[in-house]
């Protein structure tokens, strides 16, 4: 699985109410609209930015907060390829798995703004394609890339007829 696209960098601790604010997950449950709003409050230009692909680059803790699944399904919606980050909250994480939203844990601190990356998780690497480096990436078990090539969990079960690893 490979992707490539563009950094969008933020900090750490980056919660859902950051990723989509509140105020509009009770105003609406359509994921296009959701998605127009994504980081609107730490980058109010975010939406408009991002090219299909692209990735949201942050530091330690992303997606802390609700376990709401708006939060990485707005993130998918609004063309985000992947997520990487340092860490990722516990619950953000199997929720982006499940919804089809790939998450990367590895160190984030040589990628800048801008900066155009290809991620593979088959080989286990970031290169940044601006800078001529690469970065290891932690591997995501077999499963995880499975569920994540079917288009998340339910797409998965939909086309095994349940839980076939």
């Amino acid at each position: 699985m490979q992707f490539s696209g563009r950094a969008h960098k933020f900090g750490d601790d980056v919660n859902t109410d950051y990723i989509i604010s509140g105020k509009y997950k009770f105003k609406t449950l359509d994921m296009k609209e959701l998605a127009k709003h994504v980081m609107e409050d730490l980058d109010p230009n975010f939406y408009e930015k991002v090219a299909g692909g692209d990735f949201i680059v942050a530091g330690s803790n992303f997606g802390c907060g609700s376990s709401r699944e708006q939060a990485p399904l707005a993130i998918k919606f609004a063309g985000v390829g992947a997520v990487l980050a340092k860490s990722f909250a516990r619950i953000f994480y199997r929720n982006a798995i499940n919804t089809g939203l790939p998450v990367v844990e590895c160190d984030t601190d040589r990628i800048d703004p801008g900066d155009e990356l290809l991620v593979d998780l088959a080989a286990g690497v970031i290169t940044n394609r601006t800078k001529g480096t690469a970065i290891p990436i932690k591997p995501l078990p077999e499963v995880m890339i499975k569920i994540l090539n079917d288009g998340g969990l339910a797409a998965h079960f939909k086309k095994y007829g349940g839980f076939n690893l």
